[in-house]
């Protein structure tokens, strides 16, 4: 019996595979992989263009030449100048264009200074020399350019002001080489002046001109950290969060009577730093010119105002700005910081205070998002990572005042109300 189990066992096992066979015969194909592989022609092309020499630049005297693009050799620049005084500078920039069809990545930066023909290790200290991007930030190696992409440098030299002596008659030939390669895995994309810069690096890139990447980190909505003394016990216990609003300044904001705070460089913060009210009485009587609430951004005698809990060197920076505004009547005031219009984030007409609409223009920002009266969800800002309402200086009736809504919705609120505070600013030299 044991043997008779086992051998019907070994049959069926056998007839298993037998019929596996039999279905993979039945469903057996047949398989190819063909592949065709063109390789196109590409070209590397980088090199410089378009030279700018600072106006404010000493004159090119006789025996001297200005930056000048070898005609032979679009890769070099040439110049020779003489500095005669103490506060003497030649400045210019140079744009490197990549038009070819490889991303290209900074390698070696080959450095050669001489003085009257001798190499030297160090500058004279009498003399201060610099090769940055347009806006400031050092020029590093593996930081990549791509195709399509251009980056300004910006070169000076300059006799400086503070010596102790005057030199002999000296010749300074300095020699900078960014050899360009092509980009790997290596290759970073440089810094966001805007995130990392100091705020003289991030102005001197607006006032350069050299706003390609400051536009970038404006679309893209990207924000830097700020900390703020809101006690001012000395101590900057508030993070805030900064972010660009505006970069341009179109010929309108030119006409006589134009509010500017939409109108050139514009910061606004991207978050609530506070709650407060605009008037402490149920009155819109003088808006946002005799409000609660603008002396308290703008009071620098007040321990308590937010332009005093600013970092000074930010503070500095930050301009007087022609804010106008209106209740039944047209304010126009001087801040330093301002809340935003209703139409300054909608782009629209708000649902009262119709009398300063020839004189707004939506920011950048705003529109770029986009924000509109039937799409607003870009108008949303937080106050400890929470939606909350925050306040316009947009006037509404008698007692109210134009809020946005938690969900970036347009409200109102009475004046007496504390809602979120949330204001811009403009900044130059």
């Amino acid at each position: 019996m044991r043997r008779n189990n086992k051998q019907v066992t070994t049959y069926f096992i056998l007839f298993s595979l037998l019929l596996i066979g039999v279905v993979y015969a039945i469903l057996q194909a047949n398989l190819q992989i063909n592949g065709t592989a063109k390789i196109k022609a590409n070209t590397w092309d980088i090199h410089f263009n378009n030279i700018v020499v600072n106006e404010n630049s000493v004159s090119i005297g006789t025996g001297d030449s200005p930056a000048t693009i070898d005609p032979n050799n679009n890769c070099k620049v040439d110049f020779e100048v003489t500095l005669s005084l103490p506060g003497d500078f030649y400045e210019f920039t140079v744009d490197v264009v990549n038009a070819g069809t490889i991303d290209g990545m900074i390698g070696e930066l080959s450095k050669t200074l001489k003085v009257n023909n001798e190499v030297v290790s160090e500058m004279p200290d009498y003399l201060e020399y610099s090769v940055t991007y347009a806006d400031g930030m050092e020029i590093l190696e593996n930081h990549k350019l791509a195709v399509g992409f251009t980056e300004t440098y910006k070169v000076r030299l300059e006799f400086k002001i503070d010596i102790e002596e005057l030199p002999e008659s000296t010749t300074i030939t300095t020699s900078l080489e960014p050899q360009y390669l092509q980009a790997d895995s290596s290759s970073v994309v440089r810094p966001n002046v805007f995130v990392s810069g100091t705020w003289d690096q991030i102005v001197d890139a607006y006032n350069s001109g050299a706003i390609s990447s400051l536009q970038a980190t404006m679309e893209a909505g990207t924000t830097r950290e700020v900390q703020l003394d809101m006690d001012n016990n000395g101590i900057p216990e508030t993070t805030a969060h900064l972010r660009i609003a505006n970069l341009s300044t179109p010929s309108e904001c030119s006409s006589s009577g134009f509010s500017q705070t939409a109108c050139g460089f514009v910061i606004e913060f991207a978050d609530i730093i506070n709650d407060y009210e605009i008037h402490s009485s149920f009155t819109t009587e003088g808006g946002w010119s005799t409000s609660k609430m603008r002396t308290y951004l703008n009071d620098t005698s007040s321990s308590i105002s937010i332009i005093n809990s600013f970092p000074d060197v930010l503070k500095n920076k930050i301009i007087d700005t022609n804010v106008v505004s209106s209740t039944e009547s047209v304010f126009t005031t001087i801040d330093k910081l301002y809340l935003l219009h209703f139409f300054e984030i909608y782009g629209s007409a708000a649902d009262s205070d119709n009398l300063t609409l020839n004189e707004l223009r939506q920011l950048d920002y705003y529109n770029s998002v986009p924000v509109t009266k039937t799409k607003w969800a870009g108008a949303i800002k937080k106050k400890n990572d929470v939606n909350s309402v925050w306040w316009t200086r947009t006037y509404s009736d008698s007692s109210r005042f134009m809020i946005v809504g938690s969900t970036g919705y347009r409200g109102f609120a009475y004046t007496n109300q504390k809602y979120g505070v949330s204001p811009a600013f403009r900044l130059a030299e």
